[in-house]
């Protein structure tokens, strides 16, 4: 008998037999994948990087979130997100003109900051949504010496964290949960954490690109849905390798600590939009942490690739345990007795 999948991301091993059976084009390089970012495309002088994201956990300043999780994709490959497609499904009950003018003015804004052009995409209303949907996809190029992949991990590499987390969860909390947490006495929390999404902010574009520039990062990856702890599963699965990570080294923010602590959230698991995961030889990790630094964005040694044969660990001080796995985002346990 058929199951219902439970709400977010499909679970990686269902979607990595799927995704084996795939055949594709001799140009390209990076395929679908578990744990990669984007696509790469061989365009002979140089690579061509392609990647998709829908926003679905945020409903405030939709297209903002939109270009910046789609351009944090393709930067972690290496690459300058350039080119952004945008489809817009509005839900043909509540669909008015109205509603395109600053949805648009926001994507705009957004695609100036991080240096990238809308250039395409499709709008339509449609029975088949009942709140705005937006689907991103932004395309980028690197040369094919700078390209970084979610599966160069080695042994022995150093793991950075960049930022904190979960700034992006956060900033939903805050808005979403306002009236919850303000109820629980969380209302100063709720202010500062729904600036997080200007400052700090959710692009990961600013330190993907010192990264690269101050040296040879063997992996990056951006943390999303399921948190910090799904990005280091699908990091570790992308790279055949293991993880030990310090669970007292992982900074995070303290309005997310209070704000889960009170929601009875675990902060690794949720949305974490604005940090990014650097692997690096340990030979390399200082001058690509002082570049990344050097461009005005913290990071922290967070723990170290081992063998794939010891899992994706986390150590605190009553010892080392597995990392759980969040298929299915913290986010979601409350998003259904939030405040509109």
């Amino acid at each position: 008998m058929s199951h219902l999948l439970p709400p977010g991301k499909v679970d990686w091993r269902l979607l990595q037999s799927i995704l084996g059976q795939v055949e594709l084009d001799e140009r390209v390089l990076v395929g679908p994948r578990v744990g990669e970012d984007a696509a790469v495309v061989d365009m002979g002088d140089r690579y061509l990087v392609a990647g998709a994201d829908p926003v679905t956990l945020a409903g405030e300043r939709a297209g903002w979130y939109l270009v910046h999780v789609n351009a944090n994709d393709v930067a972690t490959m290496g690459a300058r997100p350039r080119w952004l497609l945008v489809t817009l499904l509005l839900p043909a009950a509540s669909a008015t003109a109205e509603m395109l003018p600053p949805l648009f003015e926001e994507i705009r804004g957004a695609c100036r900051s991080v240096g990238c052009t809308l250039c395409g995409g499709h709008t339509e209303v449609s029975d088949s949504v009942d709140r705005p949907l937006l689907i991103g996809q932004m395309m980028g190029e690197v040369a094919k010496g700078d390209l970084v992949t979610s599966s160069g991990a080695r042994l022995g590499d150093v793991i950075l964290l960049t930022k904190s987390i979960a700034i992006e969860g956060t900033a939903i909390l805050s808005r979403a949960a306002a009236g919850r947490l303000g109820r629980m006495g969380f209302s100063r929390a709720c202010r500062a954490g729904a600036a997080y999404l200007d400052e700090p902010g959710i692009s990961v574009v600013k330190e993907a690109m010192a990264a690269v520039s101050g040296g040879r990062p063997s992996a990056m990856h951006d943390p999303t849905e399921g948190g910090l702890a799904a990005g280091l599963h699908e990091l570790a699965e992308a790279s055949g390798v293991g993880l030990a990570v310090n669970r007292g080294s992982i900074p995070v923010l303290p309005e997310c600590a209070e704000m889960c602590a009170a929601l009875g959230l675990d902060s690794l698991g949720l949305i974490a939009s604005g940090a990014l995961l650097i692997t690096a030889p340990a030979g390399e990790a200082e001058a690509i942490a002082s570049a990344v630094r050097a461009a005005g964005v913290s990071v922290t040694d967070i723990g170290v690739v081992t063998s794939a044969s010891d899992g994706v660990m986390i150590v605190d001080s009553s010892g080392e345990s597995e990392l759980p796995a969040y298929s299915q985002d913290e986010i979601v346990r409350v998003l259904g007795h939030v405040d509109e």
